[in-house]
């Protein structure tokens, strides 16, 4: 097996901080290289080293590819000699066709310099069947999945005729059958003799995928691993990446539940934009002291559509049912009802939703809470610091100022300041959707010890998560959900990951079962 891609002593610094310290990495011909590390450690830095995003002059160190030193000074030189990179945050048009997407920048052009649309859409086909879609190329980007998206990137890549695909955190948005299906692609891409970097925090598919394992942690390359080797398990790569080994993936908890804090009850939920469509039908749950509930379901189930009705209609129309908080009936009809009630919802897409990305840390975290600081109409920018500081102090924000461009954190830490936020409001309940998506497990484990803090004051978690062994780990009780229907409700005691699919599996019109459904 020959080497494709060697990257010597690469060294990059931003202003404060520097990211990446003579890092080496060596990539052979037709493998899966996998690289981990905790969030902020420099693989997606390194990555965009590599593929021109940050361009030749902005770092030192060698890149060598295919045997040559190369120089790019741009995403463009990058995919010229065969390098592309599709980044966490996919770069889709949502109004735009899938096969619109796929050669945009690259356009199809006939003989007169038009587009040739019949020959790109015939293009397109090709490429969708390649990685396993059967979309037609005219279909809008915007009416698919995740998943899909996903592999419309890679088809995206195999038109430019890529021979080093880099993937940043691929999975990351995916359940688990749309991942399975994009790692069974990636063995494929192997067998045709594409060479493939994969980023991620998923250390099962890592073992599962990977031929060999770079760690890197704080900037520093600390070892690459033969994933063949017996030796190389996820807890020697958890030891690597956070410099210790990680006894429990999950901090240790004594669950003492109080009385109940929210219940919901008959919860109907119609989409926004179409009035015959429910989306939420008749669910109830509750929720108590010093308790983590957890929402089980598969993507498309209602999960986040019922978390974000409840805060205070954020979502849908036409919305039914009735909520109690401490025993009595209220009413949200706004995010500023729930935040008054006590309420708080941390949103999965913390970069659309959960954080400005282009304002300071500072200004994040009070975002939720400047009623505190402005009693009489003017915030108090010294007690607006002090308060950001404090949370950058006790969730071990890194960052070397408050002052920061939010925007310029690790996915772990922007986490970290969308959970300062909602602490901020010192809420009663707060709801979790994905906290730990993307994330790496040294953050994780970071974010558990949040949680277990919160329920210990006596607070309610609830915690919507993709990922089961996460539910299992950290709740006291698990709802599931299934076509917006709450299918089932078992304590943890109990609760098996084959338990929880087959009620996530419920088909719509299936009746429910008796015997792990509580109303």
């Amino acid at each position: 097996m020959s080497t494709i891609l060697e990257m010597r002593s690469i060294t990059k610094e931003f202003p404060g901080v520097k990211a990446l310290s003579d890092v080496n990495l060596t990539v052979e011909q037709g493998e899966i290289h996998a690289i981990c590390g905790e969030n902020g450690a420099g693989k997606s830095t390194l990555m965009k080293v590599l593929s021109g995003v940050y361009p030749h002059g902005t770092y030192s160190g060698d890149i060598i590819f295919d045997g040559e030193t190369v120089e790019f000074s741009s995403i463009n030189d990058s995919e010229a000699r065969g390098i592309v990179i599709i980044h966490q945050e996919l770069a889709l048009v949502p109004y735009l066709s899938v096969a619109e997407n796929i050669f945009l920048g690259n356009e199809q052009r006939g003989r007169t310099g038009l587009i040739d649309w019949n020959r790109a859409n015939a293009e397109a086909g090709k490429l969708l069947a390649r990685v396993g879609l059967d979309e037609l190329p005219v279909t809008p980007v915007g009416t698919l999945g995740v998943g899909k998206q996903q592999l419309i990137e890679i088809a995206k890549a195999l038109s430019k005729e890529v021979r080093l695909l880099i993937l940043d955190e691929p999975t990351a948005a995916l359940n688990d059958n749309d991942s399975e299906h994009l790692l069974e692609l990636l063995r494929q891409l192997k067998a045709q003799g594409i060479t493939c970097i994969i980023i991620s925090h998923k250390l099962n598919e890592i073992a599962e995928i990977a031929d060999r394992t770079t760690i890197i942690r704080d900037g520093r390359t600390i070892e690459t691993l033969d994933m063949s080797d017996p030796a190389s398990t996820q807890n020697r790569i958890i030891r690597g990446m956070v410099g210790r080994d990680l006894e429990h993936r999950f901090p240790e908890r004594t669950s003492v539940v109080g009385d109940e804090v929210l219940r919901v009850e008959d919860w109907t939920v119609f989409h926004p934009t179409q009035p015959d469509r429910k989306v939420i039908d008749a669910a109830s749950f509750d929720v108590r002291a010093g308790e983590v509930v957890g929402i089980a379901g598969l993507m498309g189930a209602g999960r986040t559509e019922l978390a974000m009705s409840i805060f205070g209609r954020s979502y849908g129309r036409n919305i039914s049912g009735r909520i109690f908080k401490d025993g009595r009936p209220i009413k949200m009809t706004s995010v500023a009802d729930a935040i008054h009630h006590g309420i708080a919802y941390a949103t999965e897409d913390r970069k659309g939703y959960g954080l400005n990305l282009i304002d300071d840390i500072r200004h994040n975290v009070s975002l939720a809470g400047l009623e505190k600081l402005a009693p009489r109409g003017w915030v108090n920018g010294n007690e607006e610091l002090r308060v950001a500081e404090e949370y950058r102090g006790s969730l071990n924000i890194k960052t070397p100022t408050v002052l920061a461009n939010v925007g310029k954190l690790s996915g772990g830490n922007q986490q970290k300041v969308v959970l300062a936020k909602w602490l901020y409001t010192d809420p009663d309940v707060l709801i979790l959707d994905e906290p730990t998506r993307g994330i790496d497990v040294g953050a994780k484990f970071e974010i558990y010890t949040i949680i277990n803090k919160m329920v210990a004051a006596g607070k309610a978690v609830v915690v919507i998560s993709s990922e089961l062994p996460e539910l299992l780990g950290i709740c006291d009780r698990v709802y599931t959900l299934a076509f917006g229907r709450i299918t089932g409700q078992l304590p943890v005691a109990e609760a098996t990951q084959e338990r929880l699919m087959e009620l996530m599996t419920i088909e719509r019109d299936q009746p429910l079962p008796t015997k792990d459904y509580v109303s």
